[in-house]
């Protein structure tokens, strides 16, 4: 969407503002965009620590970073930690091989390693996945830098379709799509990330911070432009993004299901994800924005979607509280796993951008 008039419409937006702020950062893409590309502060938030991790690695920043120099120090820590463990190797690929690296994942007691080895990763990449967490270094803004790549990689790697709901199973049809992400280097990927995370920054330095956007709406100025792209599924994305959150984190309780998830408790819940609460969630946080005199940006797919809102029901609550200024582009929206049904991970839709005042 940034390439296909969102970008072209905040770059007319921002001008004037005193800040940026993204209330749902997500992959942090809008919020790196508007950092990048004009000079305004940013900030970002989102109930998900990877999501911060990866906003803050470029928003803290007012400089490129030395990624050769921190490569270099970081591998080697992370390599004398990895040497430690001799994960059995990844070759001909099939059922008994799978089970291999699930038993000897769990026999582990490294975090990553023993919960998602065998599933979202080989044993080799889990391994290595630990050993570089356990290394990051520990000063600002070189640990969230190594953070965000290892992230990035992490996701690039995962045996998973496009999330971490569920890995791929050894079948017939999923297998070939395993071998591939288990065949990928996770420390290629994580240095390759490393090198590109440190080459971008933002032109005035902002900030990112856990946090519920509805509390975050009470504290917004006049001036502030808010950019609000809430979630669209009636499934916490929590479910969908656990392992990540866990890299960041860096630790992870014991994990069940499928999908190897961690207990609720752990992951954090919305109340835009509920179908019952969703409506009553945006409209609240329209009013807390109106009422501290904000404009705001609002992206939404078109349709229907299965927390209960669609694109006309946003535009109806919004009309409530602004003027607004309504666009449609085109657009692809992940169908995180379909809900049970049989489709396509992505699927093309329209989607509405609402510019409120």
């Amino acid at each position: 969407m940034l390439q296909n008039g969102l970008g072209e419409l905040l770059a007319r937006e921002v001008r004037g503002v005193t800040r940026f702020v993204d209330l749902f950062a997500g992959s942090s893409a809008v919020a790196t965009h508007v950092a990048v590309k004009h000079r305004v502060p940013v900030v970002a938030y989102d109930l998900q620590l990877f999501s911060v991790v990866l906003a803050k690695a470029v928003l803290s920043r007012q400089f490129r970073v030395d990624s050769d120099r921190i490569w270099q120090s970081w591998f080697w820590r992370a390599a004398d930690v990895q040497k430690s463990v001799r994960p059995p190797s990844v070759s001909n690929i099939n059922r008994a091989v799978v089970a291999s690296h699930r038993a000897w994942c769990a026999s582990q007691c490294w975090s990553i390693t023993k919960a998602y080895g065998g599933y979202y990763f080989s044993a080799v990449q889990a391994t290595w996945l630990d050993a570089l967490r356990q290394t990051i270094p520990p000063q600002e803004p070189e640990k969230s830098v190594t953070l965000a790549a290892l992230i990035s990689a992490a996701s690039r790697c995962a045996a998973a379709p496009g999330h971490t709901a569920q890995p791929f199973q050894p079948t017939r049809s999923a297998k070939p799509f395993l071998v591939q992400s288990w065949l990928k280097d996770i420390v290629t990927e994580c240095k390759a990330d490393l090198s590109a995370i440190s080459k971008i920054y933002a032109n005035v330095e902002g900030q990112a911070e856990v946090a519920d956007a509805n509390d975050v709406a009470q504290t917004l100025s006049r001036g502030d432009l808010a950019f609000v792209d809430p979630p669209y599924s009636g499934v916490h994305y929590s479910r969908f993004y656990h392992v990540l959150e866990s890299i960041a984190r860096g630790e992870c309780s014991a994990v069940s299901g499928q999908g190897r998830y961690p207990p609720r408790h752990e992951r954090p819940r919305s109340r835009y994800s509920v179908s019952t609460e969703s409506s009553d969630a945006l409209k609240a946080l329209f009013s807390a924005i109106a009422e501290r005199g904000a404009a705001a940006v609002v992206t939404f797919p078109q349709r229907l979607c299965s927390n209960g809102l669609s694109g006309t029901a946003v535009m109806k609550l919004a009309k409530q509280f602004f003027n607004t200024e309504r666009h449609w582009v085109a657009s692809k929206f992940s169908t995180l796993g379909g809900n049970n049904e049989h489709r396509y991970a992505r699927r093309a839709t329209r989607e509405l951008i609402l510019v409120l005042r």
